[in-house]
Formats: C-alpha cells, sequence, structure tokens
C-alpha cells in the first residue's frame, strides 16, 4: 500500500512543536519516509509545505499541540497515535489515556517512585512507553495497564475501548458493497478512531446531511454512511478539529450486484444505464474512464466498481440529470449524451415540462449551496464557517483588521459577511467575529462538476 494510507490528512493546518527536525524534499512521499526514518525522536506527524517543498518531521500531534491555520501547509498525523480504542489485546495501542479504570493517574514508565518498573523505555524501546500513557508491552490479555501512582497498588488495566468491531446487534458482520452507498451497518468511527457525530446534530460540525434532505440515505443515528457517491461510508466527526472521515468498513466476499440487462435505454437519471453509446450530444467522442488525457479526472473505474465505467460508454456515475462522459477535445472537459429513453412517456414528460418551465420566471436563488473550482466565482449568502462561526463583515475592522477590503479587491464581491475567495484560496472563506479565531474556510460543498477529490 501507500505509505500514506498509515497517515491521516489535514489541509491548511500548522501545529506547533518544540521538537522537530527540517528537511527539503520533493513530495509528501519523502517527508513520510523521513517521519518513518526519524532518530532524534519519536514521529507523530510531519508537516509538508507546498510552495516552499520544506518537510517538517514531528515529535508531537494536533491532539498533543495547538493548531491553526497555515493556508500551504499539509498536516500528516499517524494513525496509530490518534486512535483512542484499542484493537484486540492493545499490544499496538499508542493513545494518551494515562489513568487506571478506577481513574488513579498513571505513573511515568521512566520513573521509579512508587514502583520500580520491570518495563521501562530503555528494556522496550519499541514498546511506546511515553510519559505515563496506558500501553501493554507484555501482551497482558487483558489489555493496556499501567503502573499506578498509589503506592499501595503496583499496576492496574485501564478503560480502553475496543475498536468498532463492525458486529450488528443481530450479530451479523456488516459490510460494503461498491463504494458502501447501500451500507446499512452500525459502524460509529472513523478508521482513526474518532466518535462520529449523530446526523441529526449540527455541533461540533454544520451540515446539511439531514433526514429530512435524504429520506432514502437512512441516516440514523451516527452510523457510517455514504449519502453523497463519496469513495466509502464516512461521517463527521465529534472532534472540532477534524470536519469528516472515512470509516474502516470491511467488504462483502460476495460479488456486486449485476445492473439489469435491459438498462439499455434511459430511465430516470440513467445511473443504470449500461448501454455502449460512447459519443456526446454535439457529436464529440467519450474519453475513455481509465485515461488521463486529455482531462484528468476522479472517476477511476478500480474505485468505483459498480459504476459500469467501461471502455469509453456513456455513465451517470454521480447522479446528473442524465449520462455523460469526458470528451477526447481538449477544450470541452465533458457532455451529456444521447440516450434513446425506455419508452414514448418520458419524452413526452420532458417536453411537457419545458412548456410549463418556458412559462415561469427564473428566480435568482438566495443562496447556492455550492461552489465551482477554487469558489472564486461564488456569489451565494452564506455567511457561516466550517466550525460554525459567522464571518465579520468585509468592510469592518473589528474583531480582526486585515487588507481584503472592497476597495482593494473590487472585482471579488466584497459584500457584506458573504463567504468568499478574493485571493485564491483552496475554497470560500471569512474573517470570522471570534476575537480567537482570525479566519476559517466556509461550511459550504464543491459543485459537482465530475472531480472527485
Amino acid at each position: 500500500g501507500d505509505i500514506l494510507d498509515d497517515y491521516l490528512r489535514t489541509d491548511g493546518v500548522w501545529i506547533l512543536t518544540r521538537t522537530k527536525q527540517s528537511y527539503k524534499t520533493n513530495n509528501e512521499k519523502e517527508c513520510a519516509e523521513k517521519c518513518e526514518a526519524e532518530t532524534n525522536f519519536n514521529c507523530r506527524a510531519f508537516l509538508f509545505t507546498r510552495k516552499k517543498l520544506q518537510c517538517l518531521t514531528l515529535a508531537e500531534n494536533a491532539k498533543m499541540s495547538v493548531m491553526f491555520a497555515s493556508t500551504d501547509a499539509v498536516l500528516y498525523e499517524k494513525r496509530i497515535y490518534l486512535l483512542e480504542c484499542r484493537r484486540g489485546i492493545g499490544k499496538d495501542y499508542r493513545g494518551t489515556e494515562a489513568k487506571t479504570w478506577r481513574g488513579i493517574p498513571c505513573q511515568k514508565w521512566a520513573e521509579k517512585i512508587p514502583h520500580k518498573p520491570n518495563y521501562t523505555p530503555q528494556k522496550h524501546p519499541n514498546a511506546g512507553l511515553e510519559e505515563n500513557y496506558c500501553r501493554n508491552p507484555d501482551g497482558d490479555e487483558n489489555g493496556p495497564w499501567c503502573y499506578t501512582t498509589d503506592p499501595a497498588t503496583r499496576f492496574d488495566y485501564c478503560n480502553i475501548p475496543q475498536c468498532e468491531d463492525q458486529v450488528t446487534q443481530t450479530g451479523e458482520v456488516a459490510c460494503m458493497q461498491c463504494n458502501g452507498e447501500d451500507y446499512h451497518g452500525e459502524v460509529s468511527r472513523t478508521e482513526s478512531g474518532l466518535q462520529c457525530q449523530h446526523w441529526d446534530a449540527q455541533e461540533p460540525h454544520m451540515h446539511g446531511f439531514t433526514l429530512k434532505h435524504y429520506p432514502e440515505k437512512d441516516l440514523k443515528m451516527n452510523y457510517c454512511r455514504n449519502p453523497d457517491g463519496e469513495l466509502r461510508p464516512w461521517c463527521f466527526t465529534t472532534s472540532p478539529t477534524k470536519r469528516w472521515e472515512y470509516c474502516k468498513i470491511p467488504r462483502c466476499t460476495t460479488r456486486p450486484p449485476v445492473s439489469d440487462p435491459s438498462s439499455q435505454c434511459l430511465s430516470g437519471k440513467g445511473e443504470d444505464y449500461r448501454g455502449r453509446i460512447a459519443i456526446t450530444e454535439s457529436g464529440n467522442a467519450c474519453q475513455h474512464w481509465n485515461t488521463q488525457f486529455p482531462h484528468k479526472h476522479g472517476w477511476i473505474p478500480d474505485r468505483y466498481p459498480c459504476k459500469g465505467l467501461e471502455e469509453n460508454y456513456c455513465r451517470n456515475p454521480d447522479g446528473e440529470k442524465r449520462p455523460w462522459c469526458y470528451t477526447i477535445n481538449r477544450s470541452i472537459r465533458w457532455e451529456y449524451c444521447t440516450i434513446p429513453p425506455c419508452d414514448g412517456r418520458e419524452q413526452e414528460i420532458a417536453d411537457q415540462f419545458l412548456l410549463f418551465a418556458a412559462d415561469v420566471p427564473v428566480q435568482v436563488p438566495l443562496m447556492e449551496e455550492c461552489y465551482r473550482g477554487k469558489g472564486q466565482s461564488y456569489r451565494g449568502t452564506a455567511s457561516i464557517t466550517a466550525s460554525g462561526k459567522i464571518c465579520q463583515a468585509w468592510n469592518s475592522m473589528f474583531p480582526h483588521r486585515h487588507e481584503k477590503t472592497p476597495d482593494k479587491f473590487p472585482d471579488a464581491d466584497l459584500r457584506d459577511n458573504y463567504c468568499r475567495n478574493p485571493d485564491g484560496d483552496n475554497s470560500p472563506w471569512c474573517f470570522t467575529t471570534d476575537p480567537s479565531t482570525l479566519w476559517e474556510y466556509c461550511n459550504l460543498k464543491r459543485c459537482d462538476d465530475h472531480t472527485q477529490e
């Protein structure tokens, strides 16, 4: 697997740490290799800056240090140090629990008072015996433990929960087919061990994925789901510093369902269409799905095994209005395809709708729910950040003084306190009305322009 699979990535943040080492590398993978080979300290994370190509290996992660926004930086944290649950007997547990199940603080592994330890960092350098964190250096069947600070109790076990075992209340292992759109299991932790936020809650993260808006997506409790066609099930997390993360769901061993052989014509939006039309409505030939030329994209057949991304046939993998494809024309990225309807009624209904729509005045939406590209053209009225903070007005200097004013950026539409992207950042943002937080990205999703990150 990829070396970066063992790390949790967070864009646009920086953490303060005293123990670090600087390297010059060409990319994130080379920086990860430096972290793995670090001998000066135990490397828990690394920072990589894309413009300067600077690599900083770190002894601390975001759980142990102060984190703040930094546009060009990317933080990679080793997943094993973020898990606050144990797998099996917890021999590889590297979390930060430091008290016993009775609540007694643990003794530091390197100290000899009140108890002289048999297990020390010097004798067992690979057992993670840092500070006074609970560990299982001897493979105890009862799980992680520690020497205690109570002179009357030499050691005791810690209350470390088991990582999600992915077994439902009925006793069946819940697995996923395809990309997990139909997954209905009860996993409620992310792959790094974070607890999922309930779908009907708006704290710590505001979002629009509610049962009311997505009644058919089974958004129950805080179970991992895939309501938006991601690579696999995910959830918003209960950590204020991590908005969302994928969940670790086992793949089913049975073969995925085969498409209906009658899906050679257009029914509904054509998501089940598996015909062989490979030309767009304007006559452009389709680009093969497994190639990245002339247009780079994320709809790779291996990633989406049940979307029918064969050859260069028109498909609708993302719930568009109808099947489409990337074109071999350099100047036209993608276009819809003309697929014959399964019977005459679809066309008749469509014609009636177009006649009706011609008499209805166009309503300008009060708020765009998404942005395209980096959002420099976004002109909606969203004014809430990703963490739920209210935006500061662009023409105001309180609570934060700044240079991003309507006068200096006349083409950026810096009206009121609406989210905008005047400086070409990754997505729309704003200064916040929270004196302790200068700025944040806004609570907006990217429009579906057929690119998957």
